[in-house]
This record gives structure tokens, C-alpha cells and sequence, in this order.
């Protein structure tokens, strides 16, 4: 089995036929493989049978203009790179062109057969490039992606384990010096005063116990429970009495996906945890919607807006972080006096 790699594919569209072959004749001199086409009509149909590495687009074909035809092959989708091949007098246009998204040009004239090799060549080199950049970004992606999911495991491990386990364990205590509390009450009441204290003691560690489970696991895995999440979020929040915090969005908003849930989740944590420490806001509002196929969460406050406010720089960049992990579009917006709207917007498929 050979694992030769095939030739870049160049398409040549030009309505000059004497030229089409010169040009085509001196690419395949160098290697590539090419196909030719002297109309636009006849590039559509060459583009429907097989996208190319590369296309040279005359400007001006007998049937469709170069533009034309590069607006065309946008509305069906027909994305493919291209340099412009144009005439003299004509570079106003291929310089429009080149706006459209053309990676080059190259004139019509007496070195055009010798230069376009190079051309050609350094185009797919760029575009090489590029594709290589951006296989680089998806891999990091990814491995973001899995990171992320890994760190977010053992958070839930951890927290199951100090619910389910030492919460659990801790409780059992607390009942045994209870009942020995009961047991002794009568006859060593400076022992049960103590056992009494213990137990204090360990009912505050219970609690702290459950809030930092609670905190390592957010979200269920069910599909009600970020909107429930929310609905706690806001209610702890509002305790805490320095501002008051709701949650607007009465029916639950189902989400079948926990990682994302947990995503969005921690968005509106660290937005309404930005609120309470330096907006100087009087109010918080989260909603969670559903609409058309769009889940929205966003949570604006009151407060004096980002411009005056300090230490936020770092936890926006985390909520963006985790917007883009998840697919979603983050937008923050902030008025001077008149608060800041953190708004997630994710496409789902309900």
C-alpha cells in the first residue's frame, strides 16, 4: 500500500483557450494536478464534481464575471481558495477583489507563464500554513476540552466523597453524642454540657462539609438541575444580605447535557460572585430561557458598570474560557451607572 501523497489540485479558469493551455501546461510541469475550465459555467460544474487545493480565476469570463461568480460560489457554499488572474488596466478591481478574500493575483503579461509557478507555490504554502495553525488550535482545544472534563470529574468525585462519605460520617457522630448526651444528662450534667458543645461543633462541621460539596458539585446530573442550581444560587446569595439576588425564570429550563450544565452553571456564578464583590449593585438577576432553539442565561446587576470597577479582568476571561468550551457565545455588556449584563448564548438542538 503506498503512502505517496497526491499532488495539489489547481483548477484553471480562464475563456482565453490558447492561454488556459500555457498555463495549465506550465503547472503541470511542476507537479500539480489540473483541471481547466473556459467559462464560469464550466467552473461551477468542475467545482460540483471536485473541490480543488487552489483555483486561478480570470476576471473578466464571456459568460459571468470573476466577482459574479466568487459571489455565487458563496451563496452555495462552494468554498475554495483562489488567486486572481487579471489584465492590465484591471487591478482597481483586483485589488477589490483581493477584499473578497482572494490570497493573490497575478497580470497578464510577458512573465505571467514564468512567475505563476511561484505564485501558486507560495499560496499553498500559506495556505498549508494555515490549515496547519488551525489543526494546532483544534488539538488544543481538545486537549483544553479533556483537561477540562478530567478536573471536572474529580471535583465531583471529591464531592460525592465528602457528602456521601465523611458529611455521612460526621452526622453519625453527632447522633452518638446525642444519645449519650440523653444517656448521661441526669447523672454527669457537666459531661452532657460538653457532649452538648462537641456536638455544636460537629453540626457546623457538617455544614461546612456539605456547602463545600455543594460548591465541587453544582449541578446534578439531571436535566432540571441547572435551572435548580440557579434557583439556589440566587437564594444563597440574596442570604447573604448584601445585595438581593433572584432567579427570573419560573418554569424549569431542561438540559439534558451535565457538562454543559455544569459550564453554564459556573458562568453565572462568577458573574453574580463579580456582582456581589464590586459592582456596589442593589439587585442581581439571573434568567435562564429557552428560545427557538437557543438557551440563554444571563445575569445583569445594577451597579456602577465595568468601567469603574477593579479585579474583574481575570474572571471574565474564565467565563469566556468556559463559553467557548461548551460552543456558546459570551457577551458582556456595561454602562457606566447603570450596570453590567453577562449573556451566554448556546444553540441546542431542542
Amino acid at each position: 500500500m503506498s503512502d505517496r501523497v497526491p499532488p495539489p489540485a489547481i483548477l484553471v479558469v480562464d475563456d482565453d483557450q490558447g492561454l488556459l493551455i500555457l498555463m495549465a501546461a506550465a503547472l503541470r510541469a511542476e507537479g500539480y494536478e489540473v483541471a481547466t475550465a473556459d467559462s464560469g459555467a464550466a467552473a461551477l460544474a468542475r467545482l460540483a464534481e471536485r473541490v480543488p487545493d487552489l483555483m486561478l480565476l480570470d476576471l473578466k469570463l464571456k459568460d459571468v464575471g470573476g466577482p459574479a461568480l466568487l459571489k455565487r460560489l458563496r451563496r452555495e457554499e462552494l468554498l475554495v481558495p483562489f488567486v486572481i488572474v487579471t489584465g492590465q488596466g484591471d487591478e482597481k478591481v483586483a485589488v477589490e477583489v483581493m477584499k473578497e478574500g482572494a490570497l493573490d493575483y497575478v497580470m497578464k503579461d510577458t512573465s505571467m507563464l514564468e512567475l505563476l509557478p511561484s505564485v501558486v507555490k507560495r499560496t499553498l504554502t500559506a495556505l498549508e500554513r494555515e490549515r496547519a495553525l488551525a489543526d494546532g488550535e483544534r488539538a488544543r482545544q481538545r486537549l483544553e476540552q479533556e483537561i477540562l472534563e478530567v478536573s471536572e470529574r474529580e471535583q465531583r468525585r471529591i464531592g460525592e466523597d465528602l457528602h456521601d462519605g465523611l458529611g455521612q460520617k460526621l452526622t453519625a457522630v453527632e447522633i452518638l453524642c446525642a444519645s449519650l448526651k440523653a444517656d448521661i444528662a441526669a447523672a454527669q450534667p457537666a459531661v452532657a454540657r460538653e457532649l452538648d458543645r462537641i456536638g455544636g461543633l460537629l453540626r457546623e462541621a457538617i455544614a461546612q462539609t456539605r456547602s463545600i460539596a455543594r460548591g465541587l458539585v453544582p449541578v446534578k446530573d439531571e436535566p432540571e438541575a441547572l435551572w435548580a442550581s440557579l434557583v439556589e444560587l440566587a437564594e444563597r446569595t440574596d442570604s447573604l444580605g448584601r445585595l438581593k439576588c433572584r432567579l427570573d425564570s419560573p418554569e424549569p429550563v431542561l438540559l439534558d447535557d451535565a457538562a454543559v450544565a455544569g459550564h453554564l452553571y459556573r458562568i453565572a456564578q462568577e458573574a453574580v460572585n463579580n456582582a456581589v464583590k464590586y459592582s456596589a449593585a442593589s439587585e442581581v438577576v439571573i434568567q435562564l430561557s429557552r428560545k427557538k432553539g437557543v438557551l440563554e442565561l444571563s445575569v445583569a446587576d445594577d451597579g456602577r458598570g465595568l468601567a469603574k470597577s477593579k479585579g474583574r479582568g481575570m474572571g471574565l476571561q474564565v467565563m469566556k474560557h468556559r463559553a467557548e468550551m461548551i460552543g456558546a457565545e459570551l457577551n458582556v455588556e456595561s454602562k457606566p451607572g447603570r450596570g453590567v449584563t453577562v449573556t451566554c448564548r448556546l444553540h441546542t438542538s431542542a
